[in-house]
């Protein structure tokens, strides 16, 4: 296919909450090295598909607050990450936002799960901008990452998941999820996404 203007670049859920060194999960003791180190070597990709045409999309994932302003959050994730707070991922927030080192991102699509297809508006989005092809990154790789790559494989777009562009808090949880994706999805590193862009690698 020619030209890039169908495609997009999807991070999912690369924000100041959960990575950055300010953030909620910081706070709660969740940093993680390979985490923290998608968003450098997810920038030069969004830069060039940017450039070629195409667009980049984020997914936000959000804690709804509730009427005393306490945050609606699943018995799954409280029991998980007991360290979240009001204010946390909150709509409209700094922690909420996706990471700065991200760069310019077109569309930005809050969510409310881990399949960023739930209850949300990013295939209308989508659709909108005329996106059929996605390259997929971000966190984790087992929950978000897997999920929105599942739904959008059935909801007919091409997709493809970036290897290295994304990550868990285990690597060996990664690598299992990346294997299992195989059947649903293309598989190929930032390295080999760039090569098939315009334009000079960095």
């Amino acid at each position: 296919m020619s030209g890039w203007a169908d495609c997009a670049l999807l991070v999912c859920d690369l924000q100041n909450d959960f990575i950055h060194p300010d953030g909620a999960y910081a706070r709660g003791g969740q940093g993680n090295a390979d985490i923290a180190a998608l968003p450098a070597r997810l920038r030069p990709l969004a830069d060039r598909l940017r450039a070629a045409g195409g667009w980049t999309a984020a997914t936000q994932f959000t804690l709804v607050p509730g009427r005393d302003g306490a945050p609606f959050i699943s018995p799954h994730l409280k029991k998980l990450r007991p360290f979240l707070r009001r204010g946390d991922f909150a709509p409209g927030s700094w922690g909420q936002a996706t990471v700065e080192a991200m760069g310019p991102i077109d569309l930005s699509v809050e969510k409310v799960a881990f399949n960023a297809f739930y209850m949300s508006r990013l295939e209308w989005v989508l659709n909108r901008a005329g996106v059929r092809r996605l390259l997929v990154a971000g966190i984790v790789t087992n929950g978000g990452v897997a999920s929105t790559v599942r739904d959008a494989h059935v909801r007919d777009y091409e997709v493809t998941l970036l290897s290295d562009g994304c990550a868990a808090f285990s690597r060996d949880v990664h690598e299992t999820a990346v294997a299992a994706l195989r059947p649903v999805a293309h598989v190929m590193t930032v390295a080999e996404a760039l090569a098939s862009l315009p334009g000079d690698a960095p």
